[in-house]
């Protein structure tokens, strides 16, 4: 872990500690399938044995939406997730959360939701080296309106570390289109845009993305090759991907780690980064996810140095904040030379 990392692509609802999931259902006394550690593991993470597809890895979430159950557990789990992301050497986080899956169960308001989680990664911050920003993270099969009152709610938090939103769930079925006029509105409003693109669905959501929603980073984006225009379009607008490979992997977008196009994407002239998407779901740390990345693409030290300087670039930071974080990522690969370590 000695390379200071670089996460941009993480989103809270999977960042929860199993320990904490317990604690939460027996305290509460929730009704959810499990209450101790390894008889609640299979419903919320991916197991050896689980089926690699989209309607199994998205049921994980619909499992953990029931311990969303009071100001505390959202403060706690916020807290844990920027406690965990520091314990391994991540230096810069973008912490992407839904404020309807954690409001959902309780029926509180997105205002106090958006609170909550900024108290809780404030607290986990204290005594740590880690810089966070925020990022509300929408579903695109969920409705306008509750995009429209978290995205709202959002502006209102700006100084307080909320610097995007994002366009995330079911790809399939359910076009961003409506979503456009009030993402044009963040946008207008200071937030920056990112968005899940072409990961279950095709590269004509990369290029609405591109073009009517003005991201300037995209979600995934593995299936961008079946329409070389839209690679084209990318390289030109010198978008940034942020790829997930063990995500990827574990809801069958991929067969195996070794067949993910992050090497063909990066020999296209495509702007990569490397992310967990889902950390506690995939039972996996970034650095692992480097780790195995690595060994199945036959990835250099250069390579991921380059995908480290790649998310600094693209991190939704002022200028200032971002030559102090490439400074540093330069000073530790001068470093790394010697311990050859991640």
């Amino acid at each position: 872990m000695a390379l200071p990392k670089i996460e941009l692509h993480r989103h809270l609802e999977g960042s929860l500690r199993l320990s904490t999931l317990a604690e939460i259902a027996q305290t509460y006394d929730l009704d959810v399938p499990a209450r101790d550690e390894e008889s609640l593991r299979p419903y919320v993470q991916i197991m050896p044995d689980s089926p690699h597809d989209a309607e199994h890895f998205l049921s994980k979430f619909a499992v953990l939406r029931g311990f969303y159950c009071a100001p505390d557990v959202i403060r706690r789990v916020a807290c844990e997730a920027v406690e965990d992301a520091a314990a391994d050497n991540i230096k810069y986080l973008e912490l992407r959360f839904t404020p309807k899956a954690l409001a959902r169960i309780r029926g509180f308001a997105f205002t106090d939701v958006i609170d909550w989680v900024l108290e809780g990664v404030d607290e986990g911050k204290q005594g740590r080296d880690i810089v966070v920003r925020l990022i509300l993270a929408l579903n695109r099969h969920e409705s306008v309106a509750d995009a429209e009152l978290a995205i709202l709610a959002g502006l209102d938090r700006k100084d307080r570390g909320i610097v995007a939103v994002d366009l995330c769930g079911q790809e399939e079925g359910f076009p961003a289109e409506p979503f456009a006029p009030i993402f044009r509105e963040a946008q207008k409003a200071g937030m920056h845009i990112t968005i899940h693109g072409a990961e279950w669905d095709g590269p004509h959501n990369v290029r609405y993305a591109i073009e009517k929603l003005g991201a300037s980073r995209i979600g995934h984006g593995v299936r961008i090759f079946e329409d070389p225009d839209v690679i084209t379009l990318a390289r030109e607008r010198e978008v940034f991907f942020e790829v997930c490979p063990t995500s990827n992997l574990q809801s069958g977008v991929v067969k195996s780690l070794s067949a993910h196009p992050l090497r063909k994407m990066q020999k296209a002239g495509l702007r990569t980064t490397l992310n967990t998407d889902d950390p506690s779901i995939c039972g996996i740390t970034l650095t692992e996810e480097y780790y195995r990345t690595a060994q199945a693409q036959s990835l250099g030290i250069k390579d991921i140095q380059t995908m480290l300087m790649n998310a600094a670039e693209a991190a939704f930071i002022p200028e200032m904040a971002r030559t102090v974080l490439i400074s540093r990522l330069i000073e530790a690969f001068s470093t790394h030379d010697q311990t050859r370590r991640l």
